[in-house]
């Protein structure tokens, strides 16, 4: 079995774990002391990317083409002159500002036939397309531009403003894509992002006056399946939803009775469709593990029934609460870490978990290269 790697963004840094049958062991850092809000590695060229808060000094993004050996930091995208940020709660002269980039949220490799495109996915909800590699970012005007965000429909779901959190490539169509804002909902783009529009049918936002509006739902993560595309998931705010139509319309598969409801990130099973995997919290006031009881659950009929997997994860006084870029799968080993500093890791689809981290900085994403 080939060795696995792990990208881990961290509050102090990025870590790389890499190992498997069972030996694990963290082999590099990097940042270390800044905050890595997200890091991932390109497959199409092995150039690893890391978005980093240095809080006083703002918003860096950083790239490396040896591995992680050493770094460059690349110039951030900015907004064009005079664009502004609608705050749909705001009144008076505060119901906007002037739109200025305040974090990256994530860094999407394009597909295999786009050997220069990386997307950006940023607060306050802008996309920002590279082709070349990095060295120039262009704002996606017909997503920024959409009639719903200047209706005040786009607006901040944990933070002040809106967000790009998941850009969603077809792997048969690479100029077919879908994106998870938060607050807004999935848009999808079928011409390469020149138009757009919301996917959203069959969502419920209990939170807006209209509880079924076209936009103005808060997707925590959106995944498809790469083996199935029409197939896609997404934990949002007020359950989880599983999509069997390319995003056409929304089912809900949450639990009446059980934890599977409120929750962060989704995981996909990358050859069977209707096998998916989410770590369940408590909602807003809390954000901590479901009765103090840390567990991963697992569906394999597309939500129908869920299994709880708890060997391995502690069982009472786990304040744990899992960021929606910090699960990820690659085969059947998963990875996920905590807001406590724990990294969790399974090698046969979650059934039995190993903690090979326990004393690390909060966690914010990870990512197998």
């Amino acid at each position: 079995m080939a060795a696995k790697k792990i990208l881990i963004g961290s509050r102090k840094g990025l870590l790389t774990l890499e190992g498997g049958d069972g030996d694990w062991r963290f082999t590099r850092s990097a940042h270390l002391g800044n905050p890595v809000e997200y890091a991932v590695e390109d497959p199409r060229t092995g150039t690893q990317w890391a978005a980093i808060d240095h809080g006083h000094w703002g918003e860096k993004l950083h790239r490396s083409k040896d591995g992680g050996e050493s770094w460059e930091e690349i110039a951030l995208p900015k907004f064009p002159e005079g664009e502004k940020v609608f705050l749909a709660f705001a009144q008076g002269e505060e119901k906007t500002k002037a739109a200025t980039l305040e974090n990256v949220w994530v860094i999407e490799p394009g597909a295999a036939d786009q050997r220069g495109r990386i997307y950006l996915g940023t607060n306050p909800g802008g996309l920002f397309v590279s082709d070349d590699g990095g060295e120039s970012f262009e704002l996606n005007r017909p997503l920024w531009d959409h009639p719903s965000r200047a209706q005040g429909m786009w607006f901040g779901g944990g933070r002040d403003t809106p967000g790009i959190h998941s850009v969603v490539i077809d792997p048969r169509d690479s100029s077919h894509l879908y994106v998870g804002i938060s607050c807004a909902g999935v848009f999808e783009s079928r011409d390469d992002g020149k138009s757009w529009r919301p996917m959203n049918k069959g969502l419920k936002a209990p939170f807006l006056p209209t509880p079924e509006a076209e936009t103005g739902h808060d997707p925590h993560f959106v995944a498809l399946c790469p083996a199935e595309p029409e197939t896609l998931w997404q934990q949002n705010h007020v359950g989880v939803y599983i999509s069997r139509d390319g995003a056409a319309s929304w089912a809900e598969v949450s639990q009446e009775i059980g934890p599977v409801g409120f929750g962060f990130p989704v995981a996909v099973h990358a050859q069977r469709p209707e096998t998916a995997w989410v770590v369940p919290g408590v909602s807003d006031e809390q954000r901590m593990a479901v009765g103090g009881s840390l567990c991963v659950c697992r569906t394999e009929d597309g939500g129908k029934s869920w299994t709880e997997l708890r060997e391995g994860l502690p069982q009472e006084n786990a304040y744990d609460v899992v960021y929606r870029h910090a699960l990820d799968i690659d085969g059947e080993t998963l990875a996920f870490g905590s807001t406590t500093g724990n990294l969790y890791l399974s090698e046969d689809g979650g059934e039995l978990w190993k903690c090979v981290g326990g004393n690390l900085p909060p966690i914010y994403s990870v990512r197998f290269a």
